[in-house]
């Protein structure tokens, strides 16, 4: 609603711009007028916000002199054309599942979905607006994002000051290469990085996500060996249940035989070693004492054959995509130790667990470790745009230094390496985290998350929880005294997933394990809807299977 007066064009068309970027849709104009004599203004008004927005007009309410209920009542009845409302409504609902419907056809015909298999693809839920916590599908259904749109988003969607960061760098630069030049957001984030990075950490190296993060620090690491006396040194030491991306080299130090079996030809051989899964603990141990194995086995190698070892890669704090799995407290920093007393460097994967999700910026910070070389993606824009680091030592950047004969360059790089739009994103995400003193903020969500997930234990298809900050993993199970899992082929993570979407929630499993990885930014009301939903939808499911 509107009114017809000088001066007032630009303040609705501004209401209008204001209205839709907050994904309200719009389907007309109602003005009201101002005097009896409409003046010239208020004649062509009308006309003129018609035009320029697009918006049906649906009447025009003189003024009622002496307004009583029933005089303004009745002037709206004579000028709205109430019909007309009702018919654009009724258009608009009926256009919006068209379009709803339309979409999805169009995803079925023509996009091919990463992990999915596509002939039993149905009915995708399409999403086509944004807000806070929130995603909005093309049905118009607002959904809780439980998983931070797959682990990336940190403080909301379209939070003001990172999209007023991301304008801002458009009017300014969207791209420009760091092959040969340089770029002033990629040294502000540069400088920003390190100084919140483990202490000792002090280059930084950009590309586009978590995989090339972790291939250009595999690269890396074999370089440096290389050309600095220790050619033997090429063999990486990798963890069963591990994940670092897609990529072969980061394919190569993965341990989920479901996604890299069918690729072991094409992998460089590694070294791979158990990893503590203290629910199942292969020699009946409990948290925390479940590490021990594997540490031993790693001390085993290193004592054997560090000669021939380039480095260790780790995640630290949880194997995430292998369902949340949480490492013993001491275990990463035990890995640490031996790997500096064999001179062995350290690789940490912060891709998924860094930028606040565990509790503290990054997962080493909860032992206190400095790698050798930090991958980091996935929050540094805040669920932005893709972008990546690779975070290393003054050590390993010494040992590519030399004169351009020697060719001891790193021979790598993206074509958007450190784009401004992405380290605007990335900029003032770091800037929330300070100005919010949002690792202490996020404290009491941590707790209450913790109290809430206390009771999902009694229902009987909860085998394990696992929680690390506000990320968790519930592991489902059939029999919960043997510990027997659900077979796969029953999709059971998937359905619960499915089923908590008519509580007004996205999640998506790993296997059988429902993952909860919401943004810091969720509230204590939310945290509460988010775990009781997903009881219930457990409870629902596994009662009828």
């Amino acid at each position: 609603v509107s009114c017809a007066q000088l001066g007032t064009i630009n303040h609705t068309l501004l209401t209008v711009e204001a209205a839709q970027s907050a994904g309200i849709d719009l389907i007309g104009l109602i003005l009201n007028g101002r005097s009896k004599k409409p003046s010239l203004a208020e004649r062509t008004n009308p006309t003129v916000l018609k035009r320029q927005t697009g918006l049906d007009l649906f009447g025009v309410i003189p003024l009622v002199d002496r307004a009583t209920n029933k005089k303004v009542q009745a002037a709206v009845v004579r000028s709205v054309q109430t019909k007309a409302v009702l018919k654009a409504t009724t258009t608009y609902r009926q256009t919006q599942k068209q379009r709803a419907k339309r979409l999805a056809q169009e995803d079925q015909r023509l996009i091919w979905h990463p992990f999915t298999q596509m002939k039993e693809w149905e009915n995708p839920l399409v999403m086509t607006d944004a807000k806070g916590n929130y995603l909005k599908s093309a049905q118009g259904k607002w959904y809780l994002d439980g998983v931070s749109s797959l682990w990336v988003n940190v403080h909301g969607h379209r939070h003001p000051a990172i999209d007023a960061a991301i304008r801002k760098q458009l009017g300014k630069m969207a791209h420009s290469t760091l092959l040969g030049l340089s770029g002033e957001p990629s040294v502000k984030l540069a400088r920003e990085l390190i100084e919140i990075a483990p202490k000792g950490l002090k280059k930084v190296f950009f590309s586009d996500n978590g995989s090339t993060a972790v291939e250009v620090a595999l690269k890396m690491a074999y370089q440096y060996w290389q050309q600095n006396g220790h050619p033997k040194k090429k063999t990486f030491i990798r963890f069963e249940n591990a994940y670092h991306g897609d990529t072969l080299g980061s394919v190569s130090v993965g341990g989920i035989d479901l996604f890299h079996e069918v690729y072991h030809q094409l992998l460089f051989p590694t070294i791979q070693l158990p990893s503590p899964y203290c629910y199942r603990c292969s020699h009946g141990r409990k948290y925390p004492a479940c590490g021990k194995e594997s540490i031993e086995k790693l001390k085993q190698v290193l004592k054997k054959k560090s000669h021939q070892i380039a480095a260790v890669v780790v995640e630290p704090g949880m194997q995430a995509a292998a369902g949340m799995i949480l490492e013993p407290k001491g275990w990463l920093s035990e890995i640490r130790r031996l790997t500096q007393k064999h001179n062995v460097l350290l690789i940490v994967d912060e891709v998924a667990m860094g930028f606040g999700r565990t509790g503290k910026m990054f997962a080493s910070d909860h032992e206190k470790v400095t790698p050798d070389l930090m991958a980091v993606a996935k929050g540094l824009t805040a669920g932005y745009l893709p972008l990546a680091a690779t975070l290393t030592t003054q050590r390993i950047y010494d040992g590519f230094l030399g004169d351009y004969q020697e060719c001891r360059t790193f021979f790598h790089g993206h074509s958007y390496t450190g784009n401004a739009l992405g380290c605007a994103a990335a900029l003032e995400n770091l800037q929330i985290f300070k100005r919010e003193r949002l690792l202490k903020k996020i404290q009491p969500k941590i707790k209450l998350l913790k109290q809430e997930l206390s009771k999902l234990k009694p229902i009987p298809a909860v085998g394990d929880i696992r929680q690390l900050g506000l990320v968790v993993g519930i592991e489902l199970v059939q029999d919960k005294q043997k510990g027997i899992p659900y077979p796969w082929e029953e999709k059971i993570g998937i359905k619960v997933c499915e089923e908590v979407r008519r509580y007004g929630i996205i999640l998506r499993p790993l296997g059988h394990v429902v993952v909860l990885f919401p943004p810091l930014s969720i509230t204590q009301k939310e945290i509460r809807h988010l775990v009781r939903s997903v009881g219930k939808a457990i409870s629902d499911v596994t009662s009828r299977d």
